[in-house]
């Protein structure tokens, strides 16, 4: 893989803090080394002196005096050493990359710790989108990237799908329109990135399947694109087995993955990960150095230290908890609409995440029923045109989320969209 031919040249551009290099070498220093080139603040003058955290299972995460000096300090734009090994780990257990056992330079997988899933995209997208490229995503998407890409100043192109995600046929006729033997020459247009959610896609619900992932990457293949695999939702697949990702399948080390905690840990500790080529991550952890600095080490080494007790095997334990929960809610909102919606409205039950895209009959547009109407009728949903590349297009779609709302709740509320509904159409 050419990584160069896809960098912006911002991020071509960036080079190593010395500081932040500094700042990592007296990390991994012995203690006999006395360093005065740190501007790091002294810890002794912090007023937090320790902290104990008491886990639902009855286990607790304790920071003593020592280990909280470390927990306030700076450290690894990377992410600190402890987490980033349990992650590699847990990857290669998961996902079993094929280039787990690449060298560096030929995009061994590598894994770094980003405030959320959300700034691991944002960088990512800087990394590689330059003003008039075009990025192929499937729409409706997470508005959150469509956020991060209008700024760019790129050319956004929107490929089919359905309720089993990113469909093949629309991608390859996207691609159609670039001749092959010009992907590689400067200036030809021809897209570098792909961009999609494949389980439980916000905000269909729409999930991947596994044949359409083989297809779809080897497209990627055929025209030299990277793909860049947004799952913060891969925990929260309701179907067993799990469909196998696009790192699953890269043998040639054109992924770039992000992943995310929010949604099974905790969304105020904001920890994602981003895994991929090295040399792409180099980049990012760059844009990191010069920009956030690292994530909090507080936050990391309090999930670090419950990932460590829990092991992989308590992870997945309490992972199955999560779904269990986030499973009854989705077919409690199922059940309320089939009870209130069904001639009112079409649905597709997701196998994954959090939400449920409802398209209302006899409506052309949601946007003033939901932001007008709806709030009279005090139910709250999300009005489809948000997640469009262009907002202003008219959509007969609404989101639910079914992860707070209780089930009696859910039920109400769709008591009163029905009406709403009815009242409209």
């Amino acid at each position: 893989m050419n990584y160069a031919r896809f960098l912006t040249a911002v991020s071509a551009a960036r080079k190593p803090s010395p500081i932040r290099m500094l700042t990592e070498l007296q990390q991994r220093s012995p203690s006999s080394l006395i360093s005065l080139a740190g501007g790091a603040p002294n810890p002794d003058t912090f007023p937090f002196e320790s902290a104990t955290i008491q886990v639902k299972n009855g286990q607790t995460v304790s920071f003593d005096k020592v280990a909280m000096k470390r927990a306030l300090q700076y450290s690894a734009s990377g992410g600190i050493p402890e987490l980033l090994t349990w992650m590699k780990n847990l990857q290669k257990n998961l996902h079993n990359p094929p280039t787990a056992a690449y060298s560096p330079e030929n995009g061994q997988m590598d894994v770094c710790v980003t405030t959320g899933s959300q700034e691991g995209l944002c960088k990512v997208f800087e990394m590689l989108v330059s003003p008039g490229d075009n990025v192929l995503l499937d729409s409706p998407t997470y508005p959150g990237t469509l956020a991060a890409l209008q700024p760019l100043g790129c050319n956004i192109i929107n490929v089919g799908s359905d309720q089993h995600g990113m469909i093949p046929a629309s991608l390859k006729e996207v691609l159609s329109r670039w001749d092959l033997s010009d992907v590689h020459k400067p200036g030809s247009g021809a897209p570098k990135i792909l961009y999609t959610i494949p389980n439980g896609g916000n905000p269909t619900g729409a999930s991947t399947t596994a044949q359409r992932k083989k297809e779809i990457y080897e497209l990627a293949r055929k025209y030299d694109m990277l793909i860049i695999e947004d799952d913060p939702y891969y925990f929260l697949q309701f179907d067993k087995p799990v469909a196998p990702t696009f790192l699953s399948m890269d043998v040639d080390g054109r992924i770039i993955r992000t992943d995310s905690f929010s949604k099974i840990l905790s969304s105020g500790l904001r920890i994602g990960f981003v895994t991929g080529p090295k040399p792409l991550l180099e980049r990012v952890v760059l844009h990191i150095q010069a920009s956030t600095m690292h994530t909090s080490t507080f936050t990391q080494l309090m999930v670090s230290q419950l990932l460590h007790s829990w092991g992989q095997e308590g992870f997945l334990r309490h992972i199955d908890g999560v779904i269990d929960f986030y499973g009854k809610q989705r077919d409690a909102m199922i059940s309320s609409a089939h009870k209130w919606l069904a001639d009112v409205a079409e649905w597709h039950a997701p196998s994954a995440g959090m939400f449920l895209w409802i398209k209302l009959k006899g409506i052309q547009d949601t946007r003033q029923l939901i932001m007008e109407k709806a709030l009279e009728k005090e139910v709250l949903l999300v009005p489809g045109s948000v997640f469009m590349i262009d907002s202003s297009e008219p959509c007969p779609y609404v989101r639910a989320a079914f992860s707070l709302s209780t089930p009696q709740q859910i039920d109400e509320a769709f008591r009163r969209l029905a009406s709403l509904i009815r009242e409209a159409s």
